[in-house]
């Protein structure tokens, strides 16, 4: 399969006419070798695969963009219609194959791939179609890009984080999954709609499993550097729990919604990646409630387990994990969460 749709052989005979479109200046030197190019792979292009690479393009967030999938035709025509959107878009290179080949040399590797979620689906049931798919997705990648960092976003994205780990043989700081970053910005959307304020000024996690066993952390919850929980009991007005529990159960059951009404889910989760990915490849340090290593972070103790933990993030991959205070029931409950996990995974083998 053609990798790239660009050419500069235009002229007769082929003649490369990007040798003769510009008269050379004299006494250069060559371009500093402190200069980054960054490069980001996709693996999946679906519908979540694409509107990750789609945000990526639009935040200049790459300087070569490689998108792999199994299916040819499809995959060449994505390539082909980003590729037409030049004109309007920061200056990216955009390849596309079948072969893993093509992303040698990344920086930043998300996966993507997966068998698509049905409405009303645990995530956990999608595990043994995808687990086998990892078998041969992961392995290439580390073979072409084995300084690269894997970002993986597919379904369920705790376990298959695990076993892209343990495929990859990656030390655990270089393996991150999207985990609940993006639950996360539901909460706080959930949060600021009830405030009537700006979602980004709300400070919120969702943390635990991306899935039915996430952990909302109400009690360290702030607007505009204000811990509502504490403000609250100061000013003696009363919340019943139930009322907060509601939220975070409309958190939990908002992608399933969206699959029921449209099919997929996939705008919201490219905007996540992308701001994952921005975080990663330009060093922001920031905060993030991704799926990492867990191991003896707020009393998770036997056997590896990925789960969601507010983490900082950075060209490093997983630069640490924030020691935000719970209370003894959140704690508990993202204990359990971790069991969770653990009990899926253990019927892997791996």
């Amino acid at each position: 399969m053609q990798k790239s749709a660009s050419a500069s052989s235009l002229g007769p005979g082929g003649l490369d006419l990007s040798q003769i479109f510009f008269k050379p200046i004299q006494n250069t030197s060559p371009p500093s070798p402190t200069k980054r190019h960054t490069k980001i792979s996709v693996i999946g292009t679906g519908n979540v695969g694409m509107a990750i690479a789609q945000t990526i393009l639009t935040q200049d967030l790459a300087d070569e963009l490689a998108l792999v999938d199994a299916k040819p035709d499809k995959l060449r025509g994505e390539m082909l219609d980003l590729q037409h959107a030049a004109a309007f878009l920061p200056r990216t290179k955009i390849l596309a194959s079948t072969d893993y080949s093509v992303t040698v040399g990344s920086d930043l590797c998300i996966v993507t791939a997966g068998a698509r979620q049905i409405a009303g689906e645990s995530r956990l049931n999608l595990l043994q179609r995808n687990v086998a798919m990892f078998q041969g997705i992961i392995p290439p990648l580390a073979q072409y890009s084995p300084d690269a960092i894997l970002m993986i976003v597919s379904n369920p994205v705790d376990v298959l984080t695990y076993v892209a780990w343990k495929l990859s043989g990656f030390p655990s700081n270089r393996v991150i999954g999207s985990g609940t970053n993006l639950d996360s910005s539901r909460f706080r959307f959930l949060i600021a709609d009830h405030l009537d304020v700006n979602a980004q000024d709300v400070q919120a996690y969702i943390v635990g499993e991306h899935g039915d066993s996430s952990v909302a952390l109400w009690s360290s919850i702030s607007v505009g550097g204000v811990p509502v929980l504490s403000f609250l009991e100061k000013q003696q007005i009363p919340y019943e729990k139930d009322a907060l529990e509601k939220i975070h159960k409309a958190v939990v059951e908002s992608a399933y919604e969206v699959i029921s009404l449209k099919g997929y889910t996939s705008w919201a989760i490219g905007y996540s990646a992308a701001n994952l990915a921005r975080s990663i490849l330009r060093d922001q340090r920031k905060i993030h409630p991704v799926s990492v290593l867990a191991n003896g972070f707020y009393g998770i103790g036997d056997g590896d387990v990925f789960l969601s933990l507010p983490a900082q993030l950075g060209r490093g991959g997983v630069l640490g994990v924030t020691n935000v205070h719970l209370t003894d029931e959140e704690a508990q409950r993202l204990r359990n969460s971790a069991k969770t996990i653990s009990e899926v995974q253990s019927q892997l083998g791996l």
